[in-house]
Order: structure tokens, then sequence, then C-alpha cells
């Protein structure tokens, strides 16, 4: 095998009940109860945390999409500092990297997090932001074992 091949064929030839899910995470966290930037800001984080190019190279792409400046793309690893992001998208990335990263001082997620995305996001809306880290987070293994091809058509990521 060679870095221009995944290392699994289509996983929706293999199993084609994906279709079916990853077309319901999608209607789901495409409901307009945030902002598509701000899901793909979350899922671009995601995917950095996991040192997945595949998934950063989409979601990086789905944020130009969404109208992202390349300031605020580039910004996305070091957003703590970065003047680029609203309150939201801060609470947003901070959940994100809350779910993905172990705390050996206690629980993940602590109140005083939850209290912060709950004064930023109607209960619909960190409901749906909770899906988009969901929905990352189930393509994630994807990506890490099967290693489709970044920047590549869907048709065209994965070894025949």
């Amino acid at each position: 095998m060679t870095t221009t091949e995944s290392r699994l064929p289509n996983p929706a030839a293999l199993v084609p009940e994906l279709k079916d899910i990853g077309g319901a995470l999608y209607k789901a966290t495409g409901n307009g109860a945030v902002p598509q930037a701000t899901i793909s800001l979350a899922q671009l984080r995601a995917g950095q945390l996991a040192g997945s190019t595949y998934l950063t190279v989409l979601h990086t792409g789905n944020l130009r999409k969404a109208g992202a400046t390349e300031e605020t793309i580039t910004a996305v690893a070091s957003w703590r500092d970065a003047p680029y992001f609203t309150d939201a998208e801060r609470v947003a990335l901070e959940l994100v990297e809350a779910v993905l990263t172990p705390n050996p001082a206690g629980e993940r997620v602590p109140d005083e997090l939850y209290a912060r995305a709950s004064e930023q996001y109607d209960d619909k809306a960190l409901a749906t932001l909770i899906m988009a880290i969901g929905q990352v987070c189930f393509f994630l293994p994807l990506a890490l074992i099967g290693k489709p091809l970044p920047g590549v058509s869907p048709a065209e990521q994965w070894r025949n």
C-alpha cells in the first residue's frame, strides 16, 4: 500500500447502512440551530486533536464554504489567544477539547463549562452542537484506521 491509497475500500459500499447514518447525522447537525461555520470550527478542532489530516482538510474546506476567513481557519489550533472567535464559538471549541482530551483532575465537562455553553446556546442549539461533536467522533475511527485520502472527492478517496 502507498500513501496515494487508503487502507480500506469505500466503507459505504462495505456497510451500506453507513450512508443512512451519515445522512441522518448531517440532517441533525444542519437543522439551523447552530451556524454551519461554528459546527465546522468544532469539527476542525476535533480533527486537529485527533491528528487526522483527512478530517482537518475536510473541515477546513467546510469552513471556507461557510465563509470563514483564512485567519480564522488558521487560528483554530490556537483559538484561546486568537481574536477571531465569538464567545459562542469559543465555548464550542472548549467543549470539543473537553470531550476529546482526558482530564486527570476530574470530569471532562465540568458544570462551569456547561453553564457557559448554556449561556451561549439554547437547549436545541446545545443539543445540536453536542451532536456535531458526536458526528465527527463517529467518523473518527474510520478516518484514523481507514485513512481516506484528504482533499479527494468521496468517490476517489477510498481504494478500489
